[in-house]
């Protein structure tokens, strides 16, 4: 019950893909790729951060069963985009770039985000 809380929230600037620095926590520091965003409670799941011990029953693919490390989501006001030029964390902003079409940049290069 406690994901299925639906949250007010405003526009998610962050992508699957995007390299991320983790600003709070207690992976504090950490960079990774985010694997998956969740919409509905504003969380990402970030390649090695926020690394949790989940303990698994025995099953066809796991037959002895035992305790997984595996990545638990964090929440997004808690992550930071690294900057493309810099490779420090930086803001998300939009702009029209030359075609007309809105891309996202970072705000402290004003570099194209991928």
């Amino acid at each position: 019950m406690a994901l299925s809380k639906k949250v007010e929230t405003g526009k998610i600037k962050l992508k699957k893909g995007d390299l991320v620095k983790v600003m709070a926590g207690d992976s504090k520091g950490a960079q990774g790729k985010i694997k998956e965003v969740i919409t509905a409670t504003n969380r990402a799941v970030v390649e090695g951060a926020n690394m949790v011990s989940k303990h698994t029953k025995p099953n066809a693919a796991n037959p002895n069963g035992g305790i997984v490390k595996q990545e638990a989501s964090i929440h997004i006001s808690n992550l930071a985009l690294v900057d493309p030029k810099t490779g420090n964390p930086t803001r998300v902003g939009r702009k029209l770039n030359d075609a007309g079409k809105l891309v996202r940049v970072a705000k402290k290069s004003g570099e194209e985000i991928k």
